[in-house]
């Protein structure tokens, strides 16, 4: 008895190519993320933001042991994007790990006043940044960050 293997080969095709999609998908969920970053002001962007997040989402990037949730995080970036008008948040590399999201980026701005208290006199700055989001069924459901806020300060403070 022979057994045809087309269907086996189409099946498994079929998931590959819904893996494919589902991979896009989260990395899609991760730049809305960065969008927000680069557009704090954006209504449409912080609606957007509030659409991917899942409800009990949580930024953790500090040492403190206080982990942000969608409220104070909104907050923060909206100070931000008063202080650094022109800040912009550059994706330069994602790679997906199951429901993990590694993002690569850059982080350029110029403080229109006191950054963490060094006046940089109309500097700019440009920094390395690295995330850690988890996805779950198309939301992000936690965040994990460093960001070289030492390497903008000096640059700020630079002469």
């Amino acid at each position: 008895m022979k057994i045809s293997t087309a269907p086996l080969v189409a099946a498994t095709l079929f998931l590959a190519a819904l893996t494919n999609v589902s991979l896009a998908n989260d990395k899609q969920v991760v730049q809305t993320f960065y969008d927000l970053l680069s557009n704090p002001a954006s209504e449409e962007h912080v609606a957007a933001f509030k659409n991917i997040a899942a409800d009990d989402w949580e930024s953790i990037g500090n040492y403190s042991g206080v982990n942000k949730n969608t409220d104070k995080f909104l907050g923060q970036v909206g100070g931000f994007g008063k202080l650094i008008p022109d800040l912009n948040w550059n994706v330069q590399q994602m790679i997906q790990e199951g429901n993990q999201i590694v993002v690569r980026s850059r982080a350029t701005g110029t403080p229109a006043g006191p950054l963490f208290g060094v006046d940089g006199k109309g500097k700019g700055f440009d920094i390395l940044t690295i995330d850690i989001h988890t996805v779950e069924s198309g939301k992000i459901v936690r965040s994990y960050h460093v960001e070289d806020w030492a390497g903008a300060l000096r640059q700020l403070s630079a002469n």
